[in-house]
């Protein structure tokens, strides 16, 4: 078939690579958004407004922006790519490519300072699922322009080979792009914990099958290439292989990913049982510490009849004086044996007493207007995971500020039981897009929400309990919780 090149044929020729720069750069950044944190968007009102508080706090939605948008990788995927390919570099294509994910891969480290191992996995993982997706479109391409140029028709009428070339150009750019949002698609789901840290014996776990498929690749391409120039034809036999090659490849990915998820889930369990153990030692600490504060008082109430005769002794002998010193002694010694903190039931008293107690050794201003809900079927266990959980994220995190506090509260509307614990923090504060929780990364201690992990998780899952859940806001220098528990009808909230 005769073929007159020209202009058209020229400009036709830049179809595929100029296509291909954006249409990769795009998917790059499918494949790296849902791995970076994000910030929540601003709310006019808090998810559940407390009637107690002030105006000012009702109003403002104590919300976090938005995360940056993570296309900028990918459109400087897509601009590096047309530079090399426009700037006459002698450069292999596979070095070209490199760079450019290179260079994408630069930018996702500048936008989240935070998991290089895991952007080296998925700047690895898509020049691999690029290579393939691609040689598997390629091989459909030129099977289809091998046919579709031979048939009777085409032979007949040259004048339309640049409307074949042009849309069999476009063929292979819908089955590349088809077959790397699939390969995308499937590392999406079979990878469920996006947002925890990766190890460096996970991450050479992990790159290793995508390292090996591209070398392997970069084989059977030569020989294929080889194959051609010497026969000018292509092998069908050799063409299948390579298309299941390039396919299992895609599949050994995706298996390795859902073999590490099923690892990371089986340590999640483990922490989960872990902290779930510590909480129940606490709780036995906090009974035995009740059981001692009944003992103290017992044991004040035994002897309160001598320091009433001794009291009426001192005035009767107008020692005020001693009297008065005594009297002092004697509240100081209540308030040690009972606690300052009265929040209707022991076991909460306790608690807040010794988080009251830690928080003031460390400098931090602790706040308590906890009330519980008396004559209700909340358990004292469930508010007592709640109660644990939270504060003790607040006492480790109240931030740099000069003045830092933690104030707790629980108040009552209609039949919703709330609890608010705010505290002073500092830094950003970036949520898993799918559980809404900060996000946790348990190997670093330098950002502030690494500390709600496991922890938000089961307060979480308690306030479910009671038809309930939280909700986690961070404004001006203060991290803010609030946990929605729904009590039966009648039930009524002590206040003292």
């Amino acid at each position: 078939m005769e073929v007159t090149m020209g202009p058209a044929w020229e400009a036709a020729f830049h179809i595929v690579p100029v296509a291909e720069a954006f249409l990769m750069g795009g998917c790059f950044s499918f494949l790296a958004r849902p791995f970076l944190p994000y910030k929540k968007p601003r709310r006019k009102t808090p998810v559940f407004p407390n009637p107690h508080s002030e105006p000012e706090a009702a109003a403002c939605g104590n919300c976090p922006e938005r995360r940056k948008d993570v296309f900028c990788a990918g459109a400087v995927y897509a601009v590096v790519m047309l530079l090399l390919y426009y700037v006459p570099l002698s450069l292999d294509i596979f070095v070209a490519y490199c760079l450019g994910v290179a260079a994408a891969f630069f930018v996702l480290c500048f936008m989240d300072r935070r998991n290089y191992e895991q952007k080296v996995f998925l700047a690895v993982t898509f020049f691999a699922l690029r290579w393939f997706a691609s040689a598997l479109a390629e091989i459909l391409y030129d099977k289809l322009y091998a046919f579709a140029s031979r048939t009777d028709y085409m032979v007949k009428h040259p004048e339309l080979s640049l409307a074949l070339y042009i849309g069999v150009c476009l063929f292979y750019l819908v089955m590349e792009l088809l077959f790397t949002l699939f390969g995308i698609w499937c590392i999406l789901k079979a990878y469920a914990y996006k947002y925890a840290k990766m190890a460096k014996s996970e991450l050479f776990m992990l790159v290793v099958p995508s390292a090996a498929g591209v070398v392997g690749y970069a084989m059977m391409r030569y020989y294929r290439i080889f194959y051609i120039m010497e026969s000018g034809q292509t092998s069908d036999v050799y063409d299948i292989l390579a298309f299941l090659y390039y396919a299992v490849n895609i599949v050994g990915i995706v298996v390795v990913i859902v073999l590490y998820q099923s690892i990371k889930a089986k340590q999640e369990e483990r922490l989960q049982k872990e902290l779930l153990t510590a909480q129940l030692g606490s709780i036995r600490q906090h009974t035995a510490q009740v059981e001692r504060l009944y003992q103290n008082i017992r044991s004040i109430k035994h002897d309160m009849a001598n320091h009433i005769l001794i009291l009426e002794g001192l005035y009767a002998a107008n020692q005020a004086e001693e009297a008065e010193a005594y009297s002092a002694n004697l509240k100081t010694a209540l308030a040690e044996a009972t606690g300052e903190i009265r929040s209707g039931n022991s076991v909460t008293d306790v608690i807040l007493q010794e988080f009251k107690n830690k928080a003031e050794k460390q400098d931090i201003r602790f706040e308590a207007e906890f009330y519980f809900p008396e004559s209700s079927a909340v358990d004292v266990f469930d508010i007592s995971v709640i109660l644990n959980n939270a504060l003790q994220n607040a006492v480790e995190h109240t931030g740099e500020s000069k003045e830092p506090y933690i104030f707790v509260r629980s108040y009552r509307r209609n039949n919703a039981y709330m609890i608010e614990i705010r505290n002073s923090f500092a830094g950003n504060l970036y949520f898993d897009e799918e559980s809404g929780l900060p996000v946790t990364e348990k190997t670093e201690q330098d950002d502030y929400g690494q500390a709600h992990g496991y922890g938000l998780s089961n307060i979480r899952k308690v306030a479910r309990k009671y038809s309930g859940d939280i909700d986690i806001t961070a404004q001006e220098g203060e991290f803010r919780l609030t946990v929605l528990m729904m009590l039966e009808s009648g039930t009524t909230l002590l206040e003292f």
